[in-house]
């Protein structure tokens, strides 16, 4: 099990979160388990991170997530995961018994409104493209240059991204617009009382992680009593509200086969 990114206060919390009773372990997938693509059809999982977290599903008290920004189905097709992992799509909302409500019919003409607008946007500005998903859709302008994709998320942000009915999620090189409210801190609040973990850990690199790192720290708008016992770690360079940080995909690999070498079970 290599060390890589493993700090003594890092490792320190980890052997706190290894010792509790039942806890959740989840993460992001791209730039977590996989590292970030060009196109996000390019980005399969990295073997051991991937085994790393299907060995901590398989210990004593341990649940294991992805909750990624992708389609439940996109996610499951990249990955090749499934039981034991709980795989969570659109931000949050999308479980395996689908979304919560099912999409009314002003919700579907306005994500085909928005989709529409992105594509038209992509077919103007080069290196753009366009994703759809059951509640939302996103423009990637990643293979673009600086300055056509800054223009991109600008026509985003001043067209659809401001209609009524619209929620907007902002990350790298991306921007994502949904019909419904998405939240990866709802989803990890969901899958903590559902399953009565203790605690739980969160991997995530990405803007769009950051309500879920915040939802380790207080629930309800107040700290909550398992302070400390919940551990948020941001990949990679950028602020955060995460409390600990690992450099590289590498990192996550590290903590994932940490976890799993010290839960019960092992």
């Amino acid at each position: 099990m290599s060390a890589h990114g493993i700090g003594d206060e890092l490792r320190e919390a980890l052997d706190d979160f290894c010792r509790l009773g039942r806890v959740l372990v989840a993460s992001d997938y791209d730039g977590c388990i996989a590292p970030i693509q060009p196109r996000p059809e390019l980005a399969v999982p990295n073997p051991d991170s991937l085994a790393a977290l299907l060995a901590c599903a398989e210990r004593r008290d341990t649940l294991a997530a992805m909750i990624s920004g992708r389609a439940r189905d996109d996610l499951a097709a990249i990955s090749g995961a499934g039981d034991p992992l709980v795989l969570v799509g659109s931000h949050g909302a999308e479980f395996d018994t689908g979304f919560d409500q099912p999409l009314t019919v002003d919700q579907q003409t306005l994500l085909d409104r928005i989709i529409a607008e992105f594509r038209s946007i992509a077919e103007k500005i080069p290196g753009t493209s366009v994703e759809t998903k059951p509640a939302s859709t996103t423009l990637h302008v990643r293979n673009a240059t600086p300055e056509d994709g800054d223009v991109a998320l600008q026509l985003a942000n001043d067209g659809p991204a401001g209609w009524h009915g619209v929620h907007a999620t902002k990350g790298k090189a991306v921007i994502e617009l949904a019909v419904i409210e998405t939240s990866k801190g709802l989803a990890l609040d969901r899958l903590r009382e559902g399953y009565g973990a203790e605690a739980v850990l969160y991997l995530g690199d990405d803007v769009t992680d950051e309500k879920a790192f915040a939802h380790l720290l207080r629930r309800d708008g107040a700290p909550h009593d398992g302070r400390g016992k919940d551990v948020g770690i941001k990949v990679g360079d950028g602020k955060t509200a995460a409390e600990f940080r690992v450099p590289t995909t590498d990192g996550v690999t590290a903590v994932l086969e940490y976890v799993a070498a010290h839960r019960p079970g092992a």
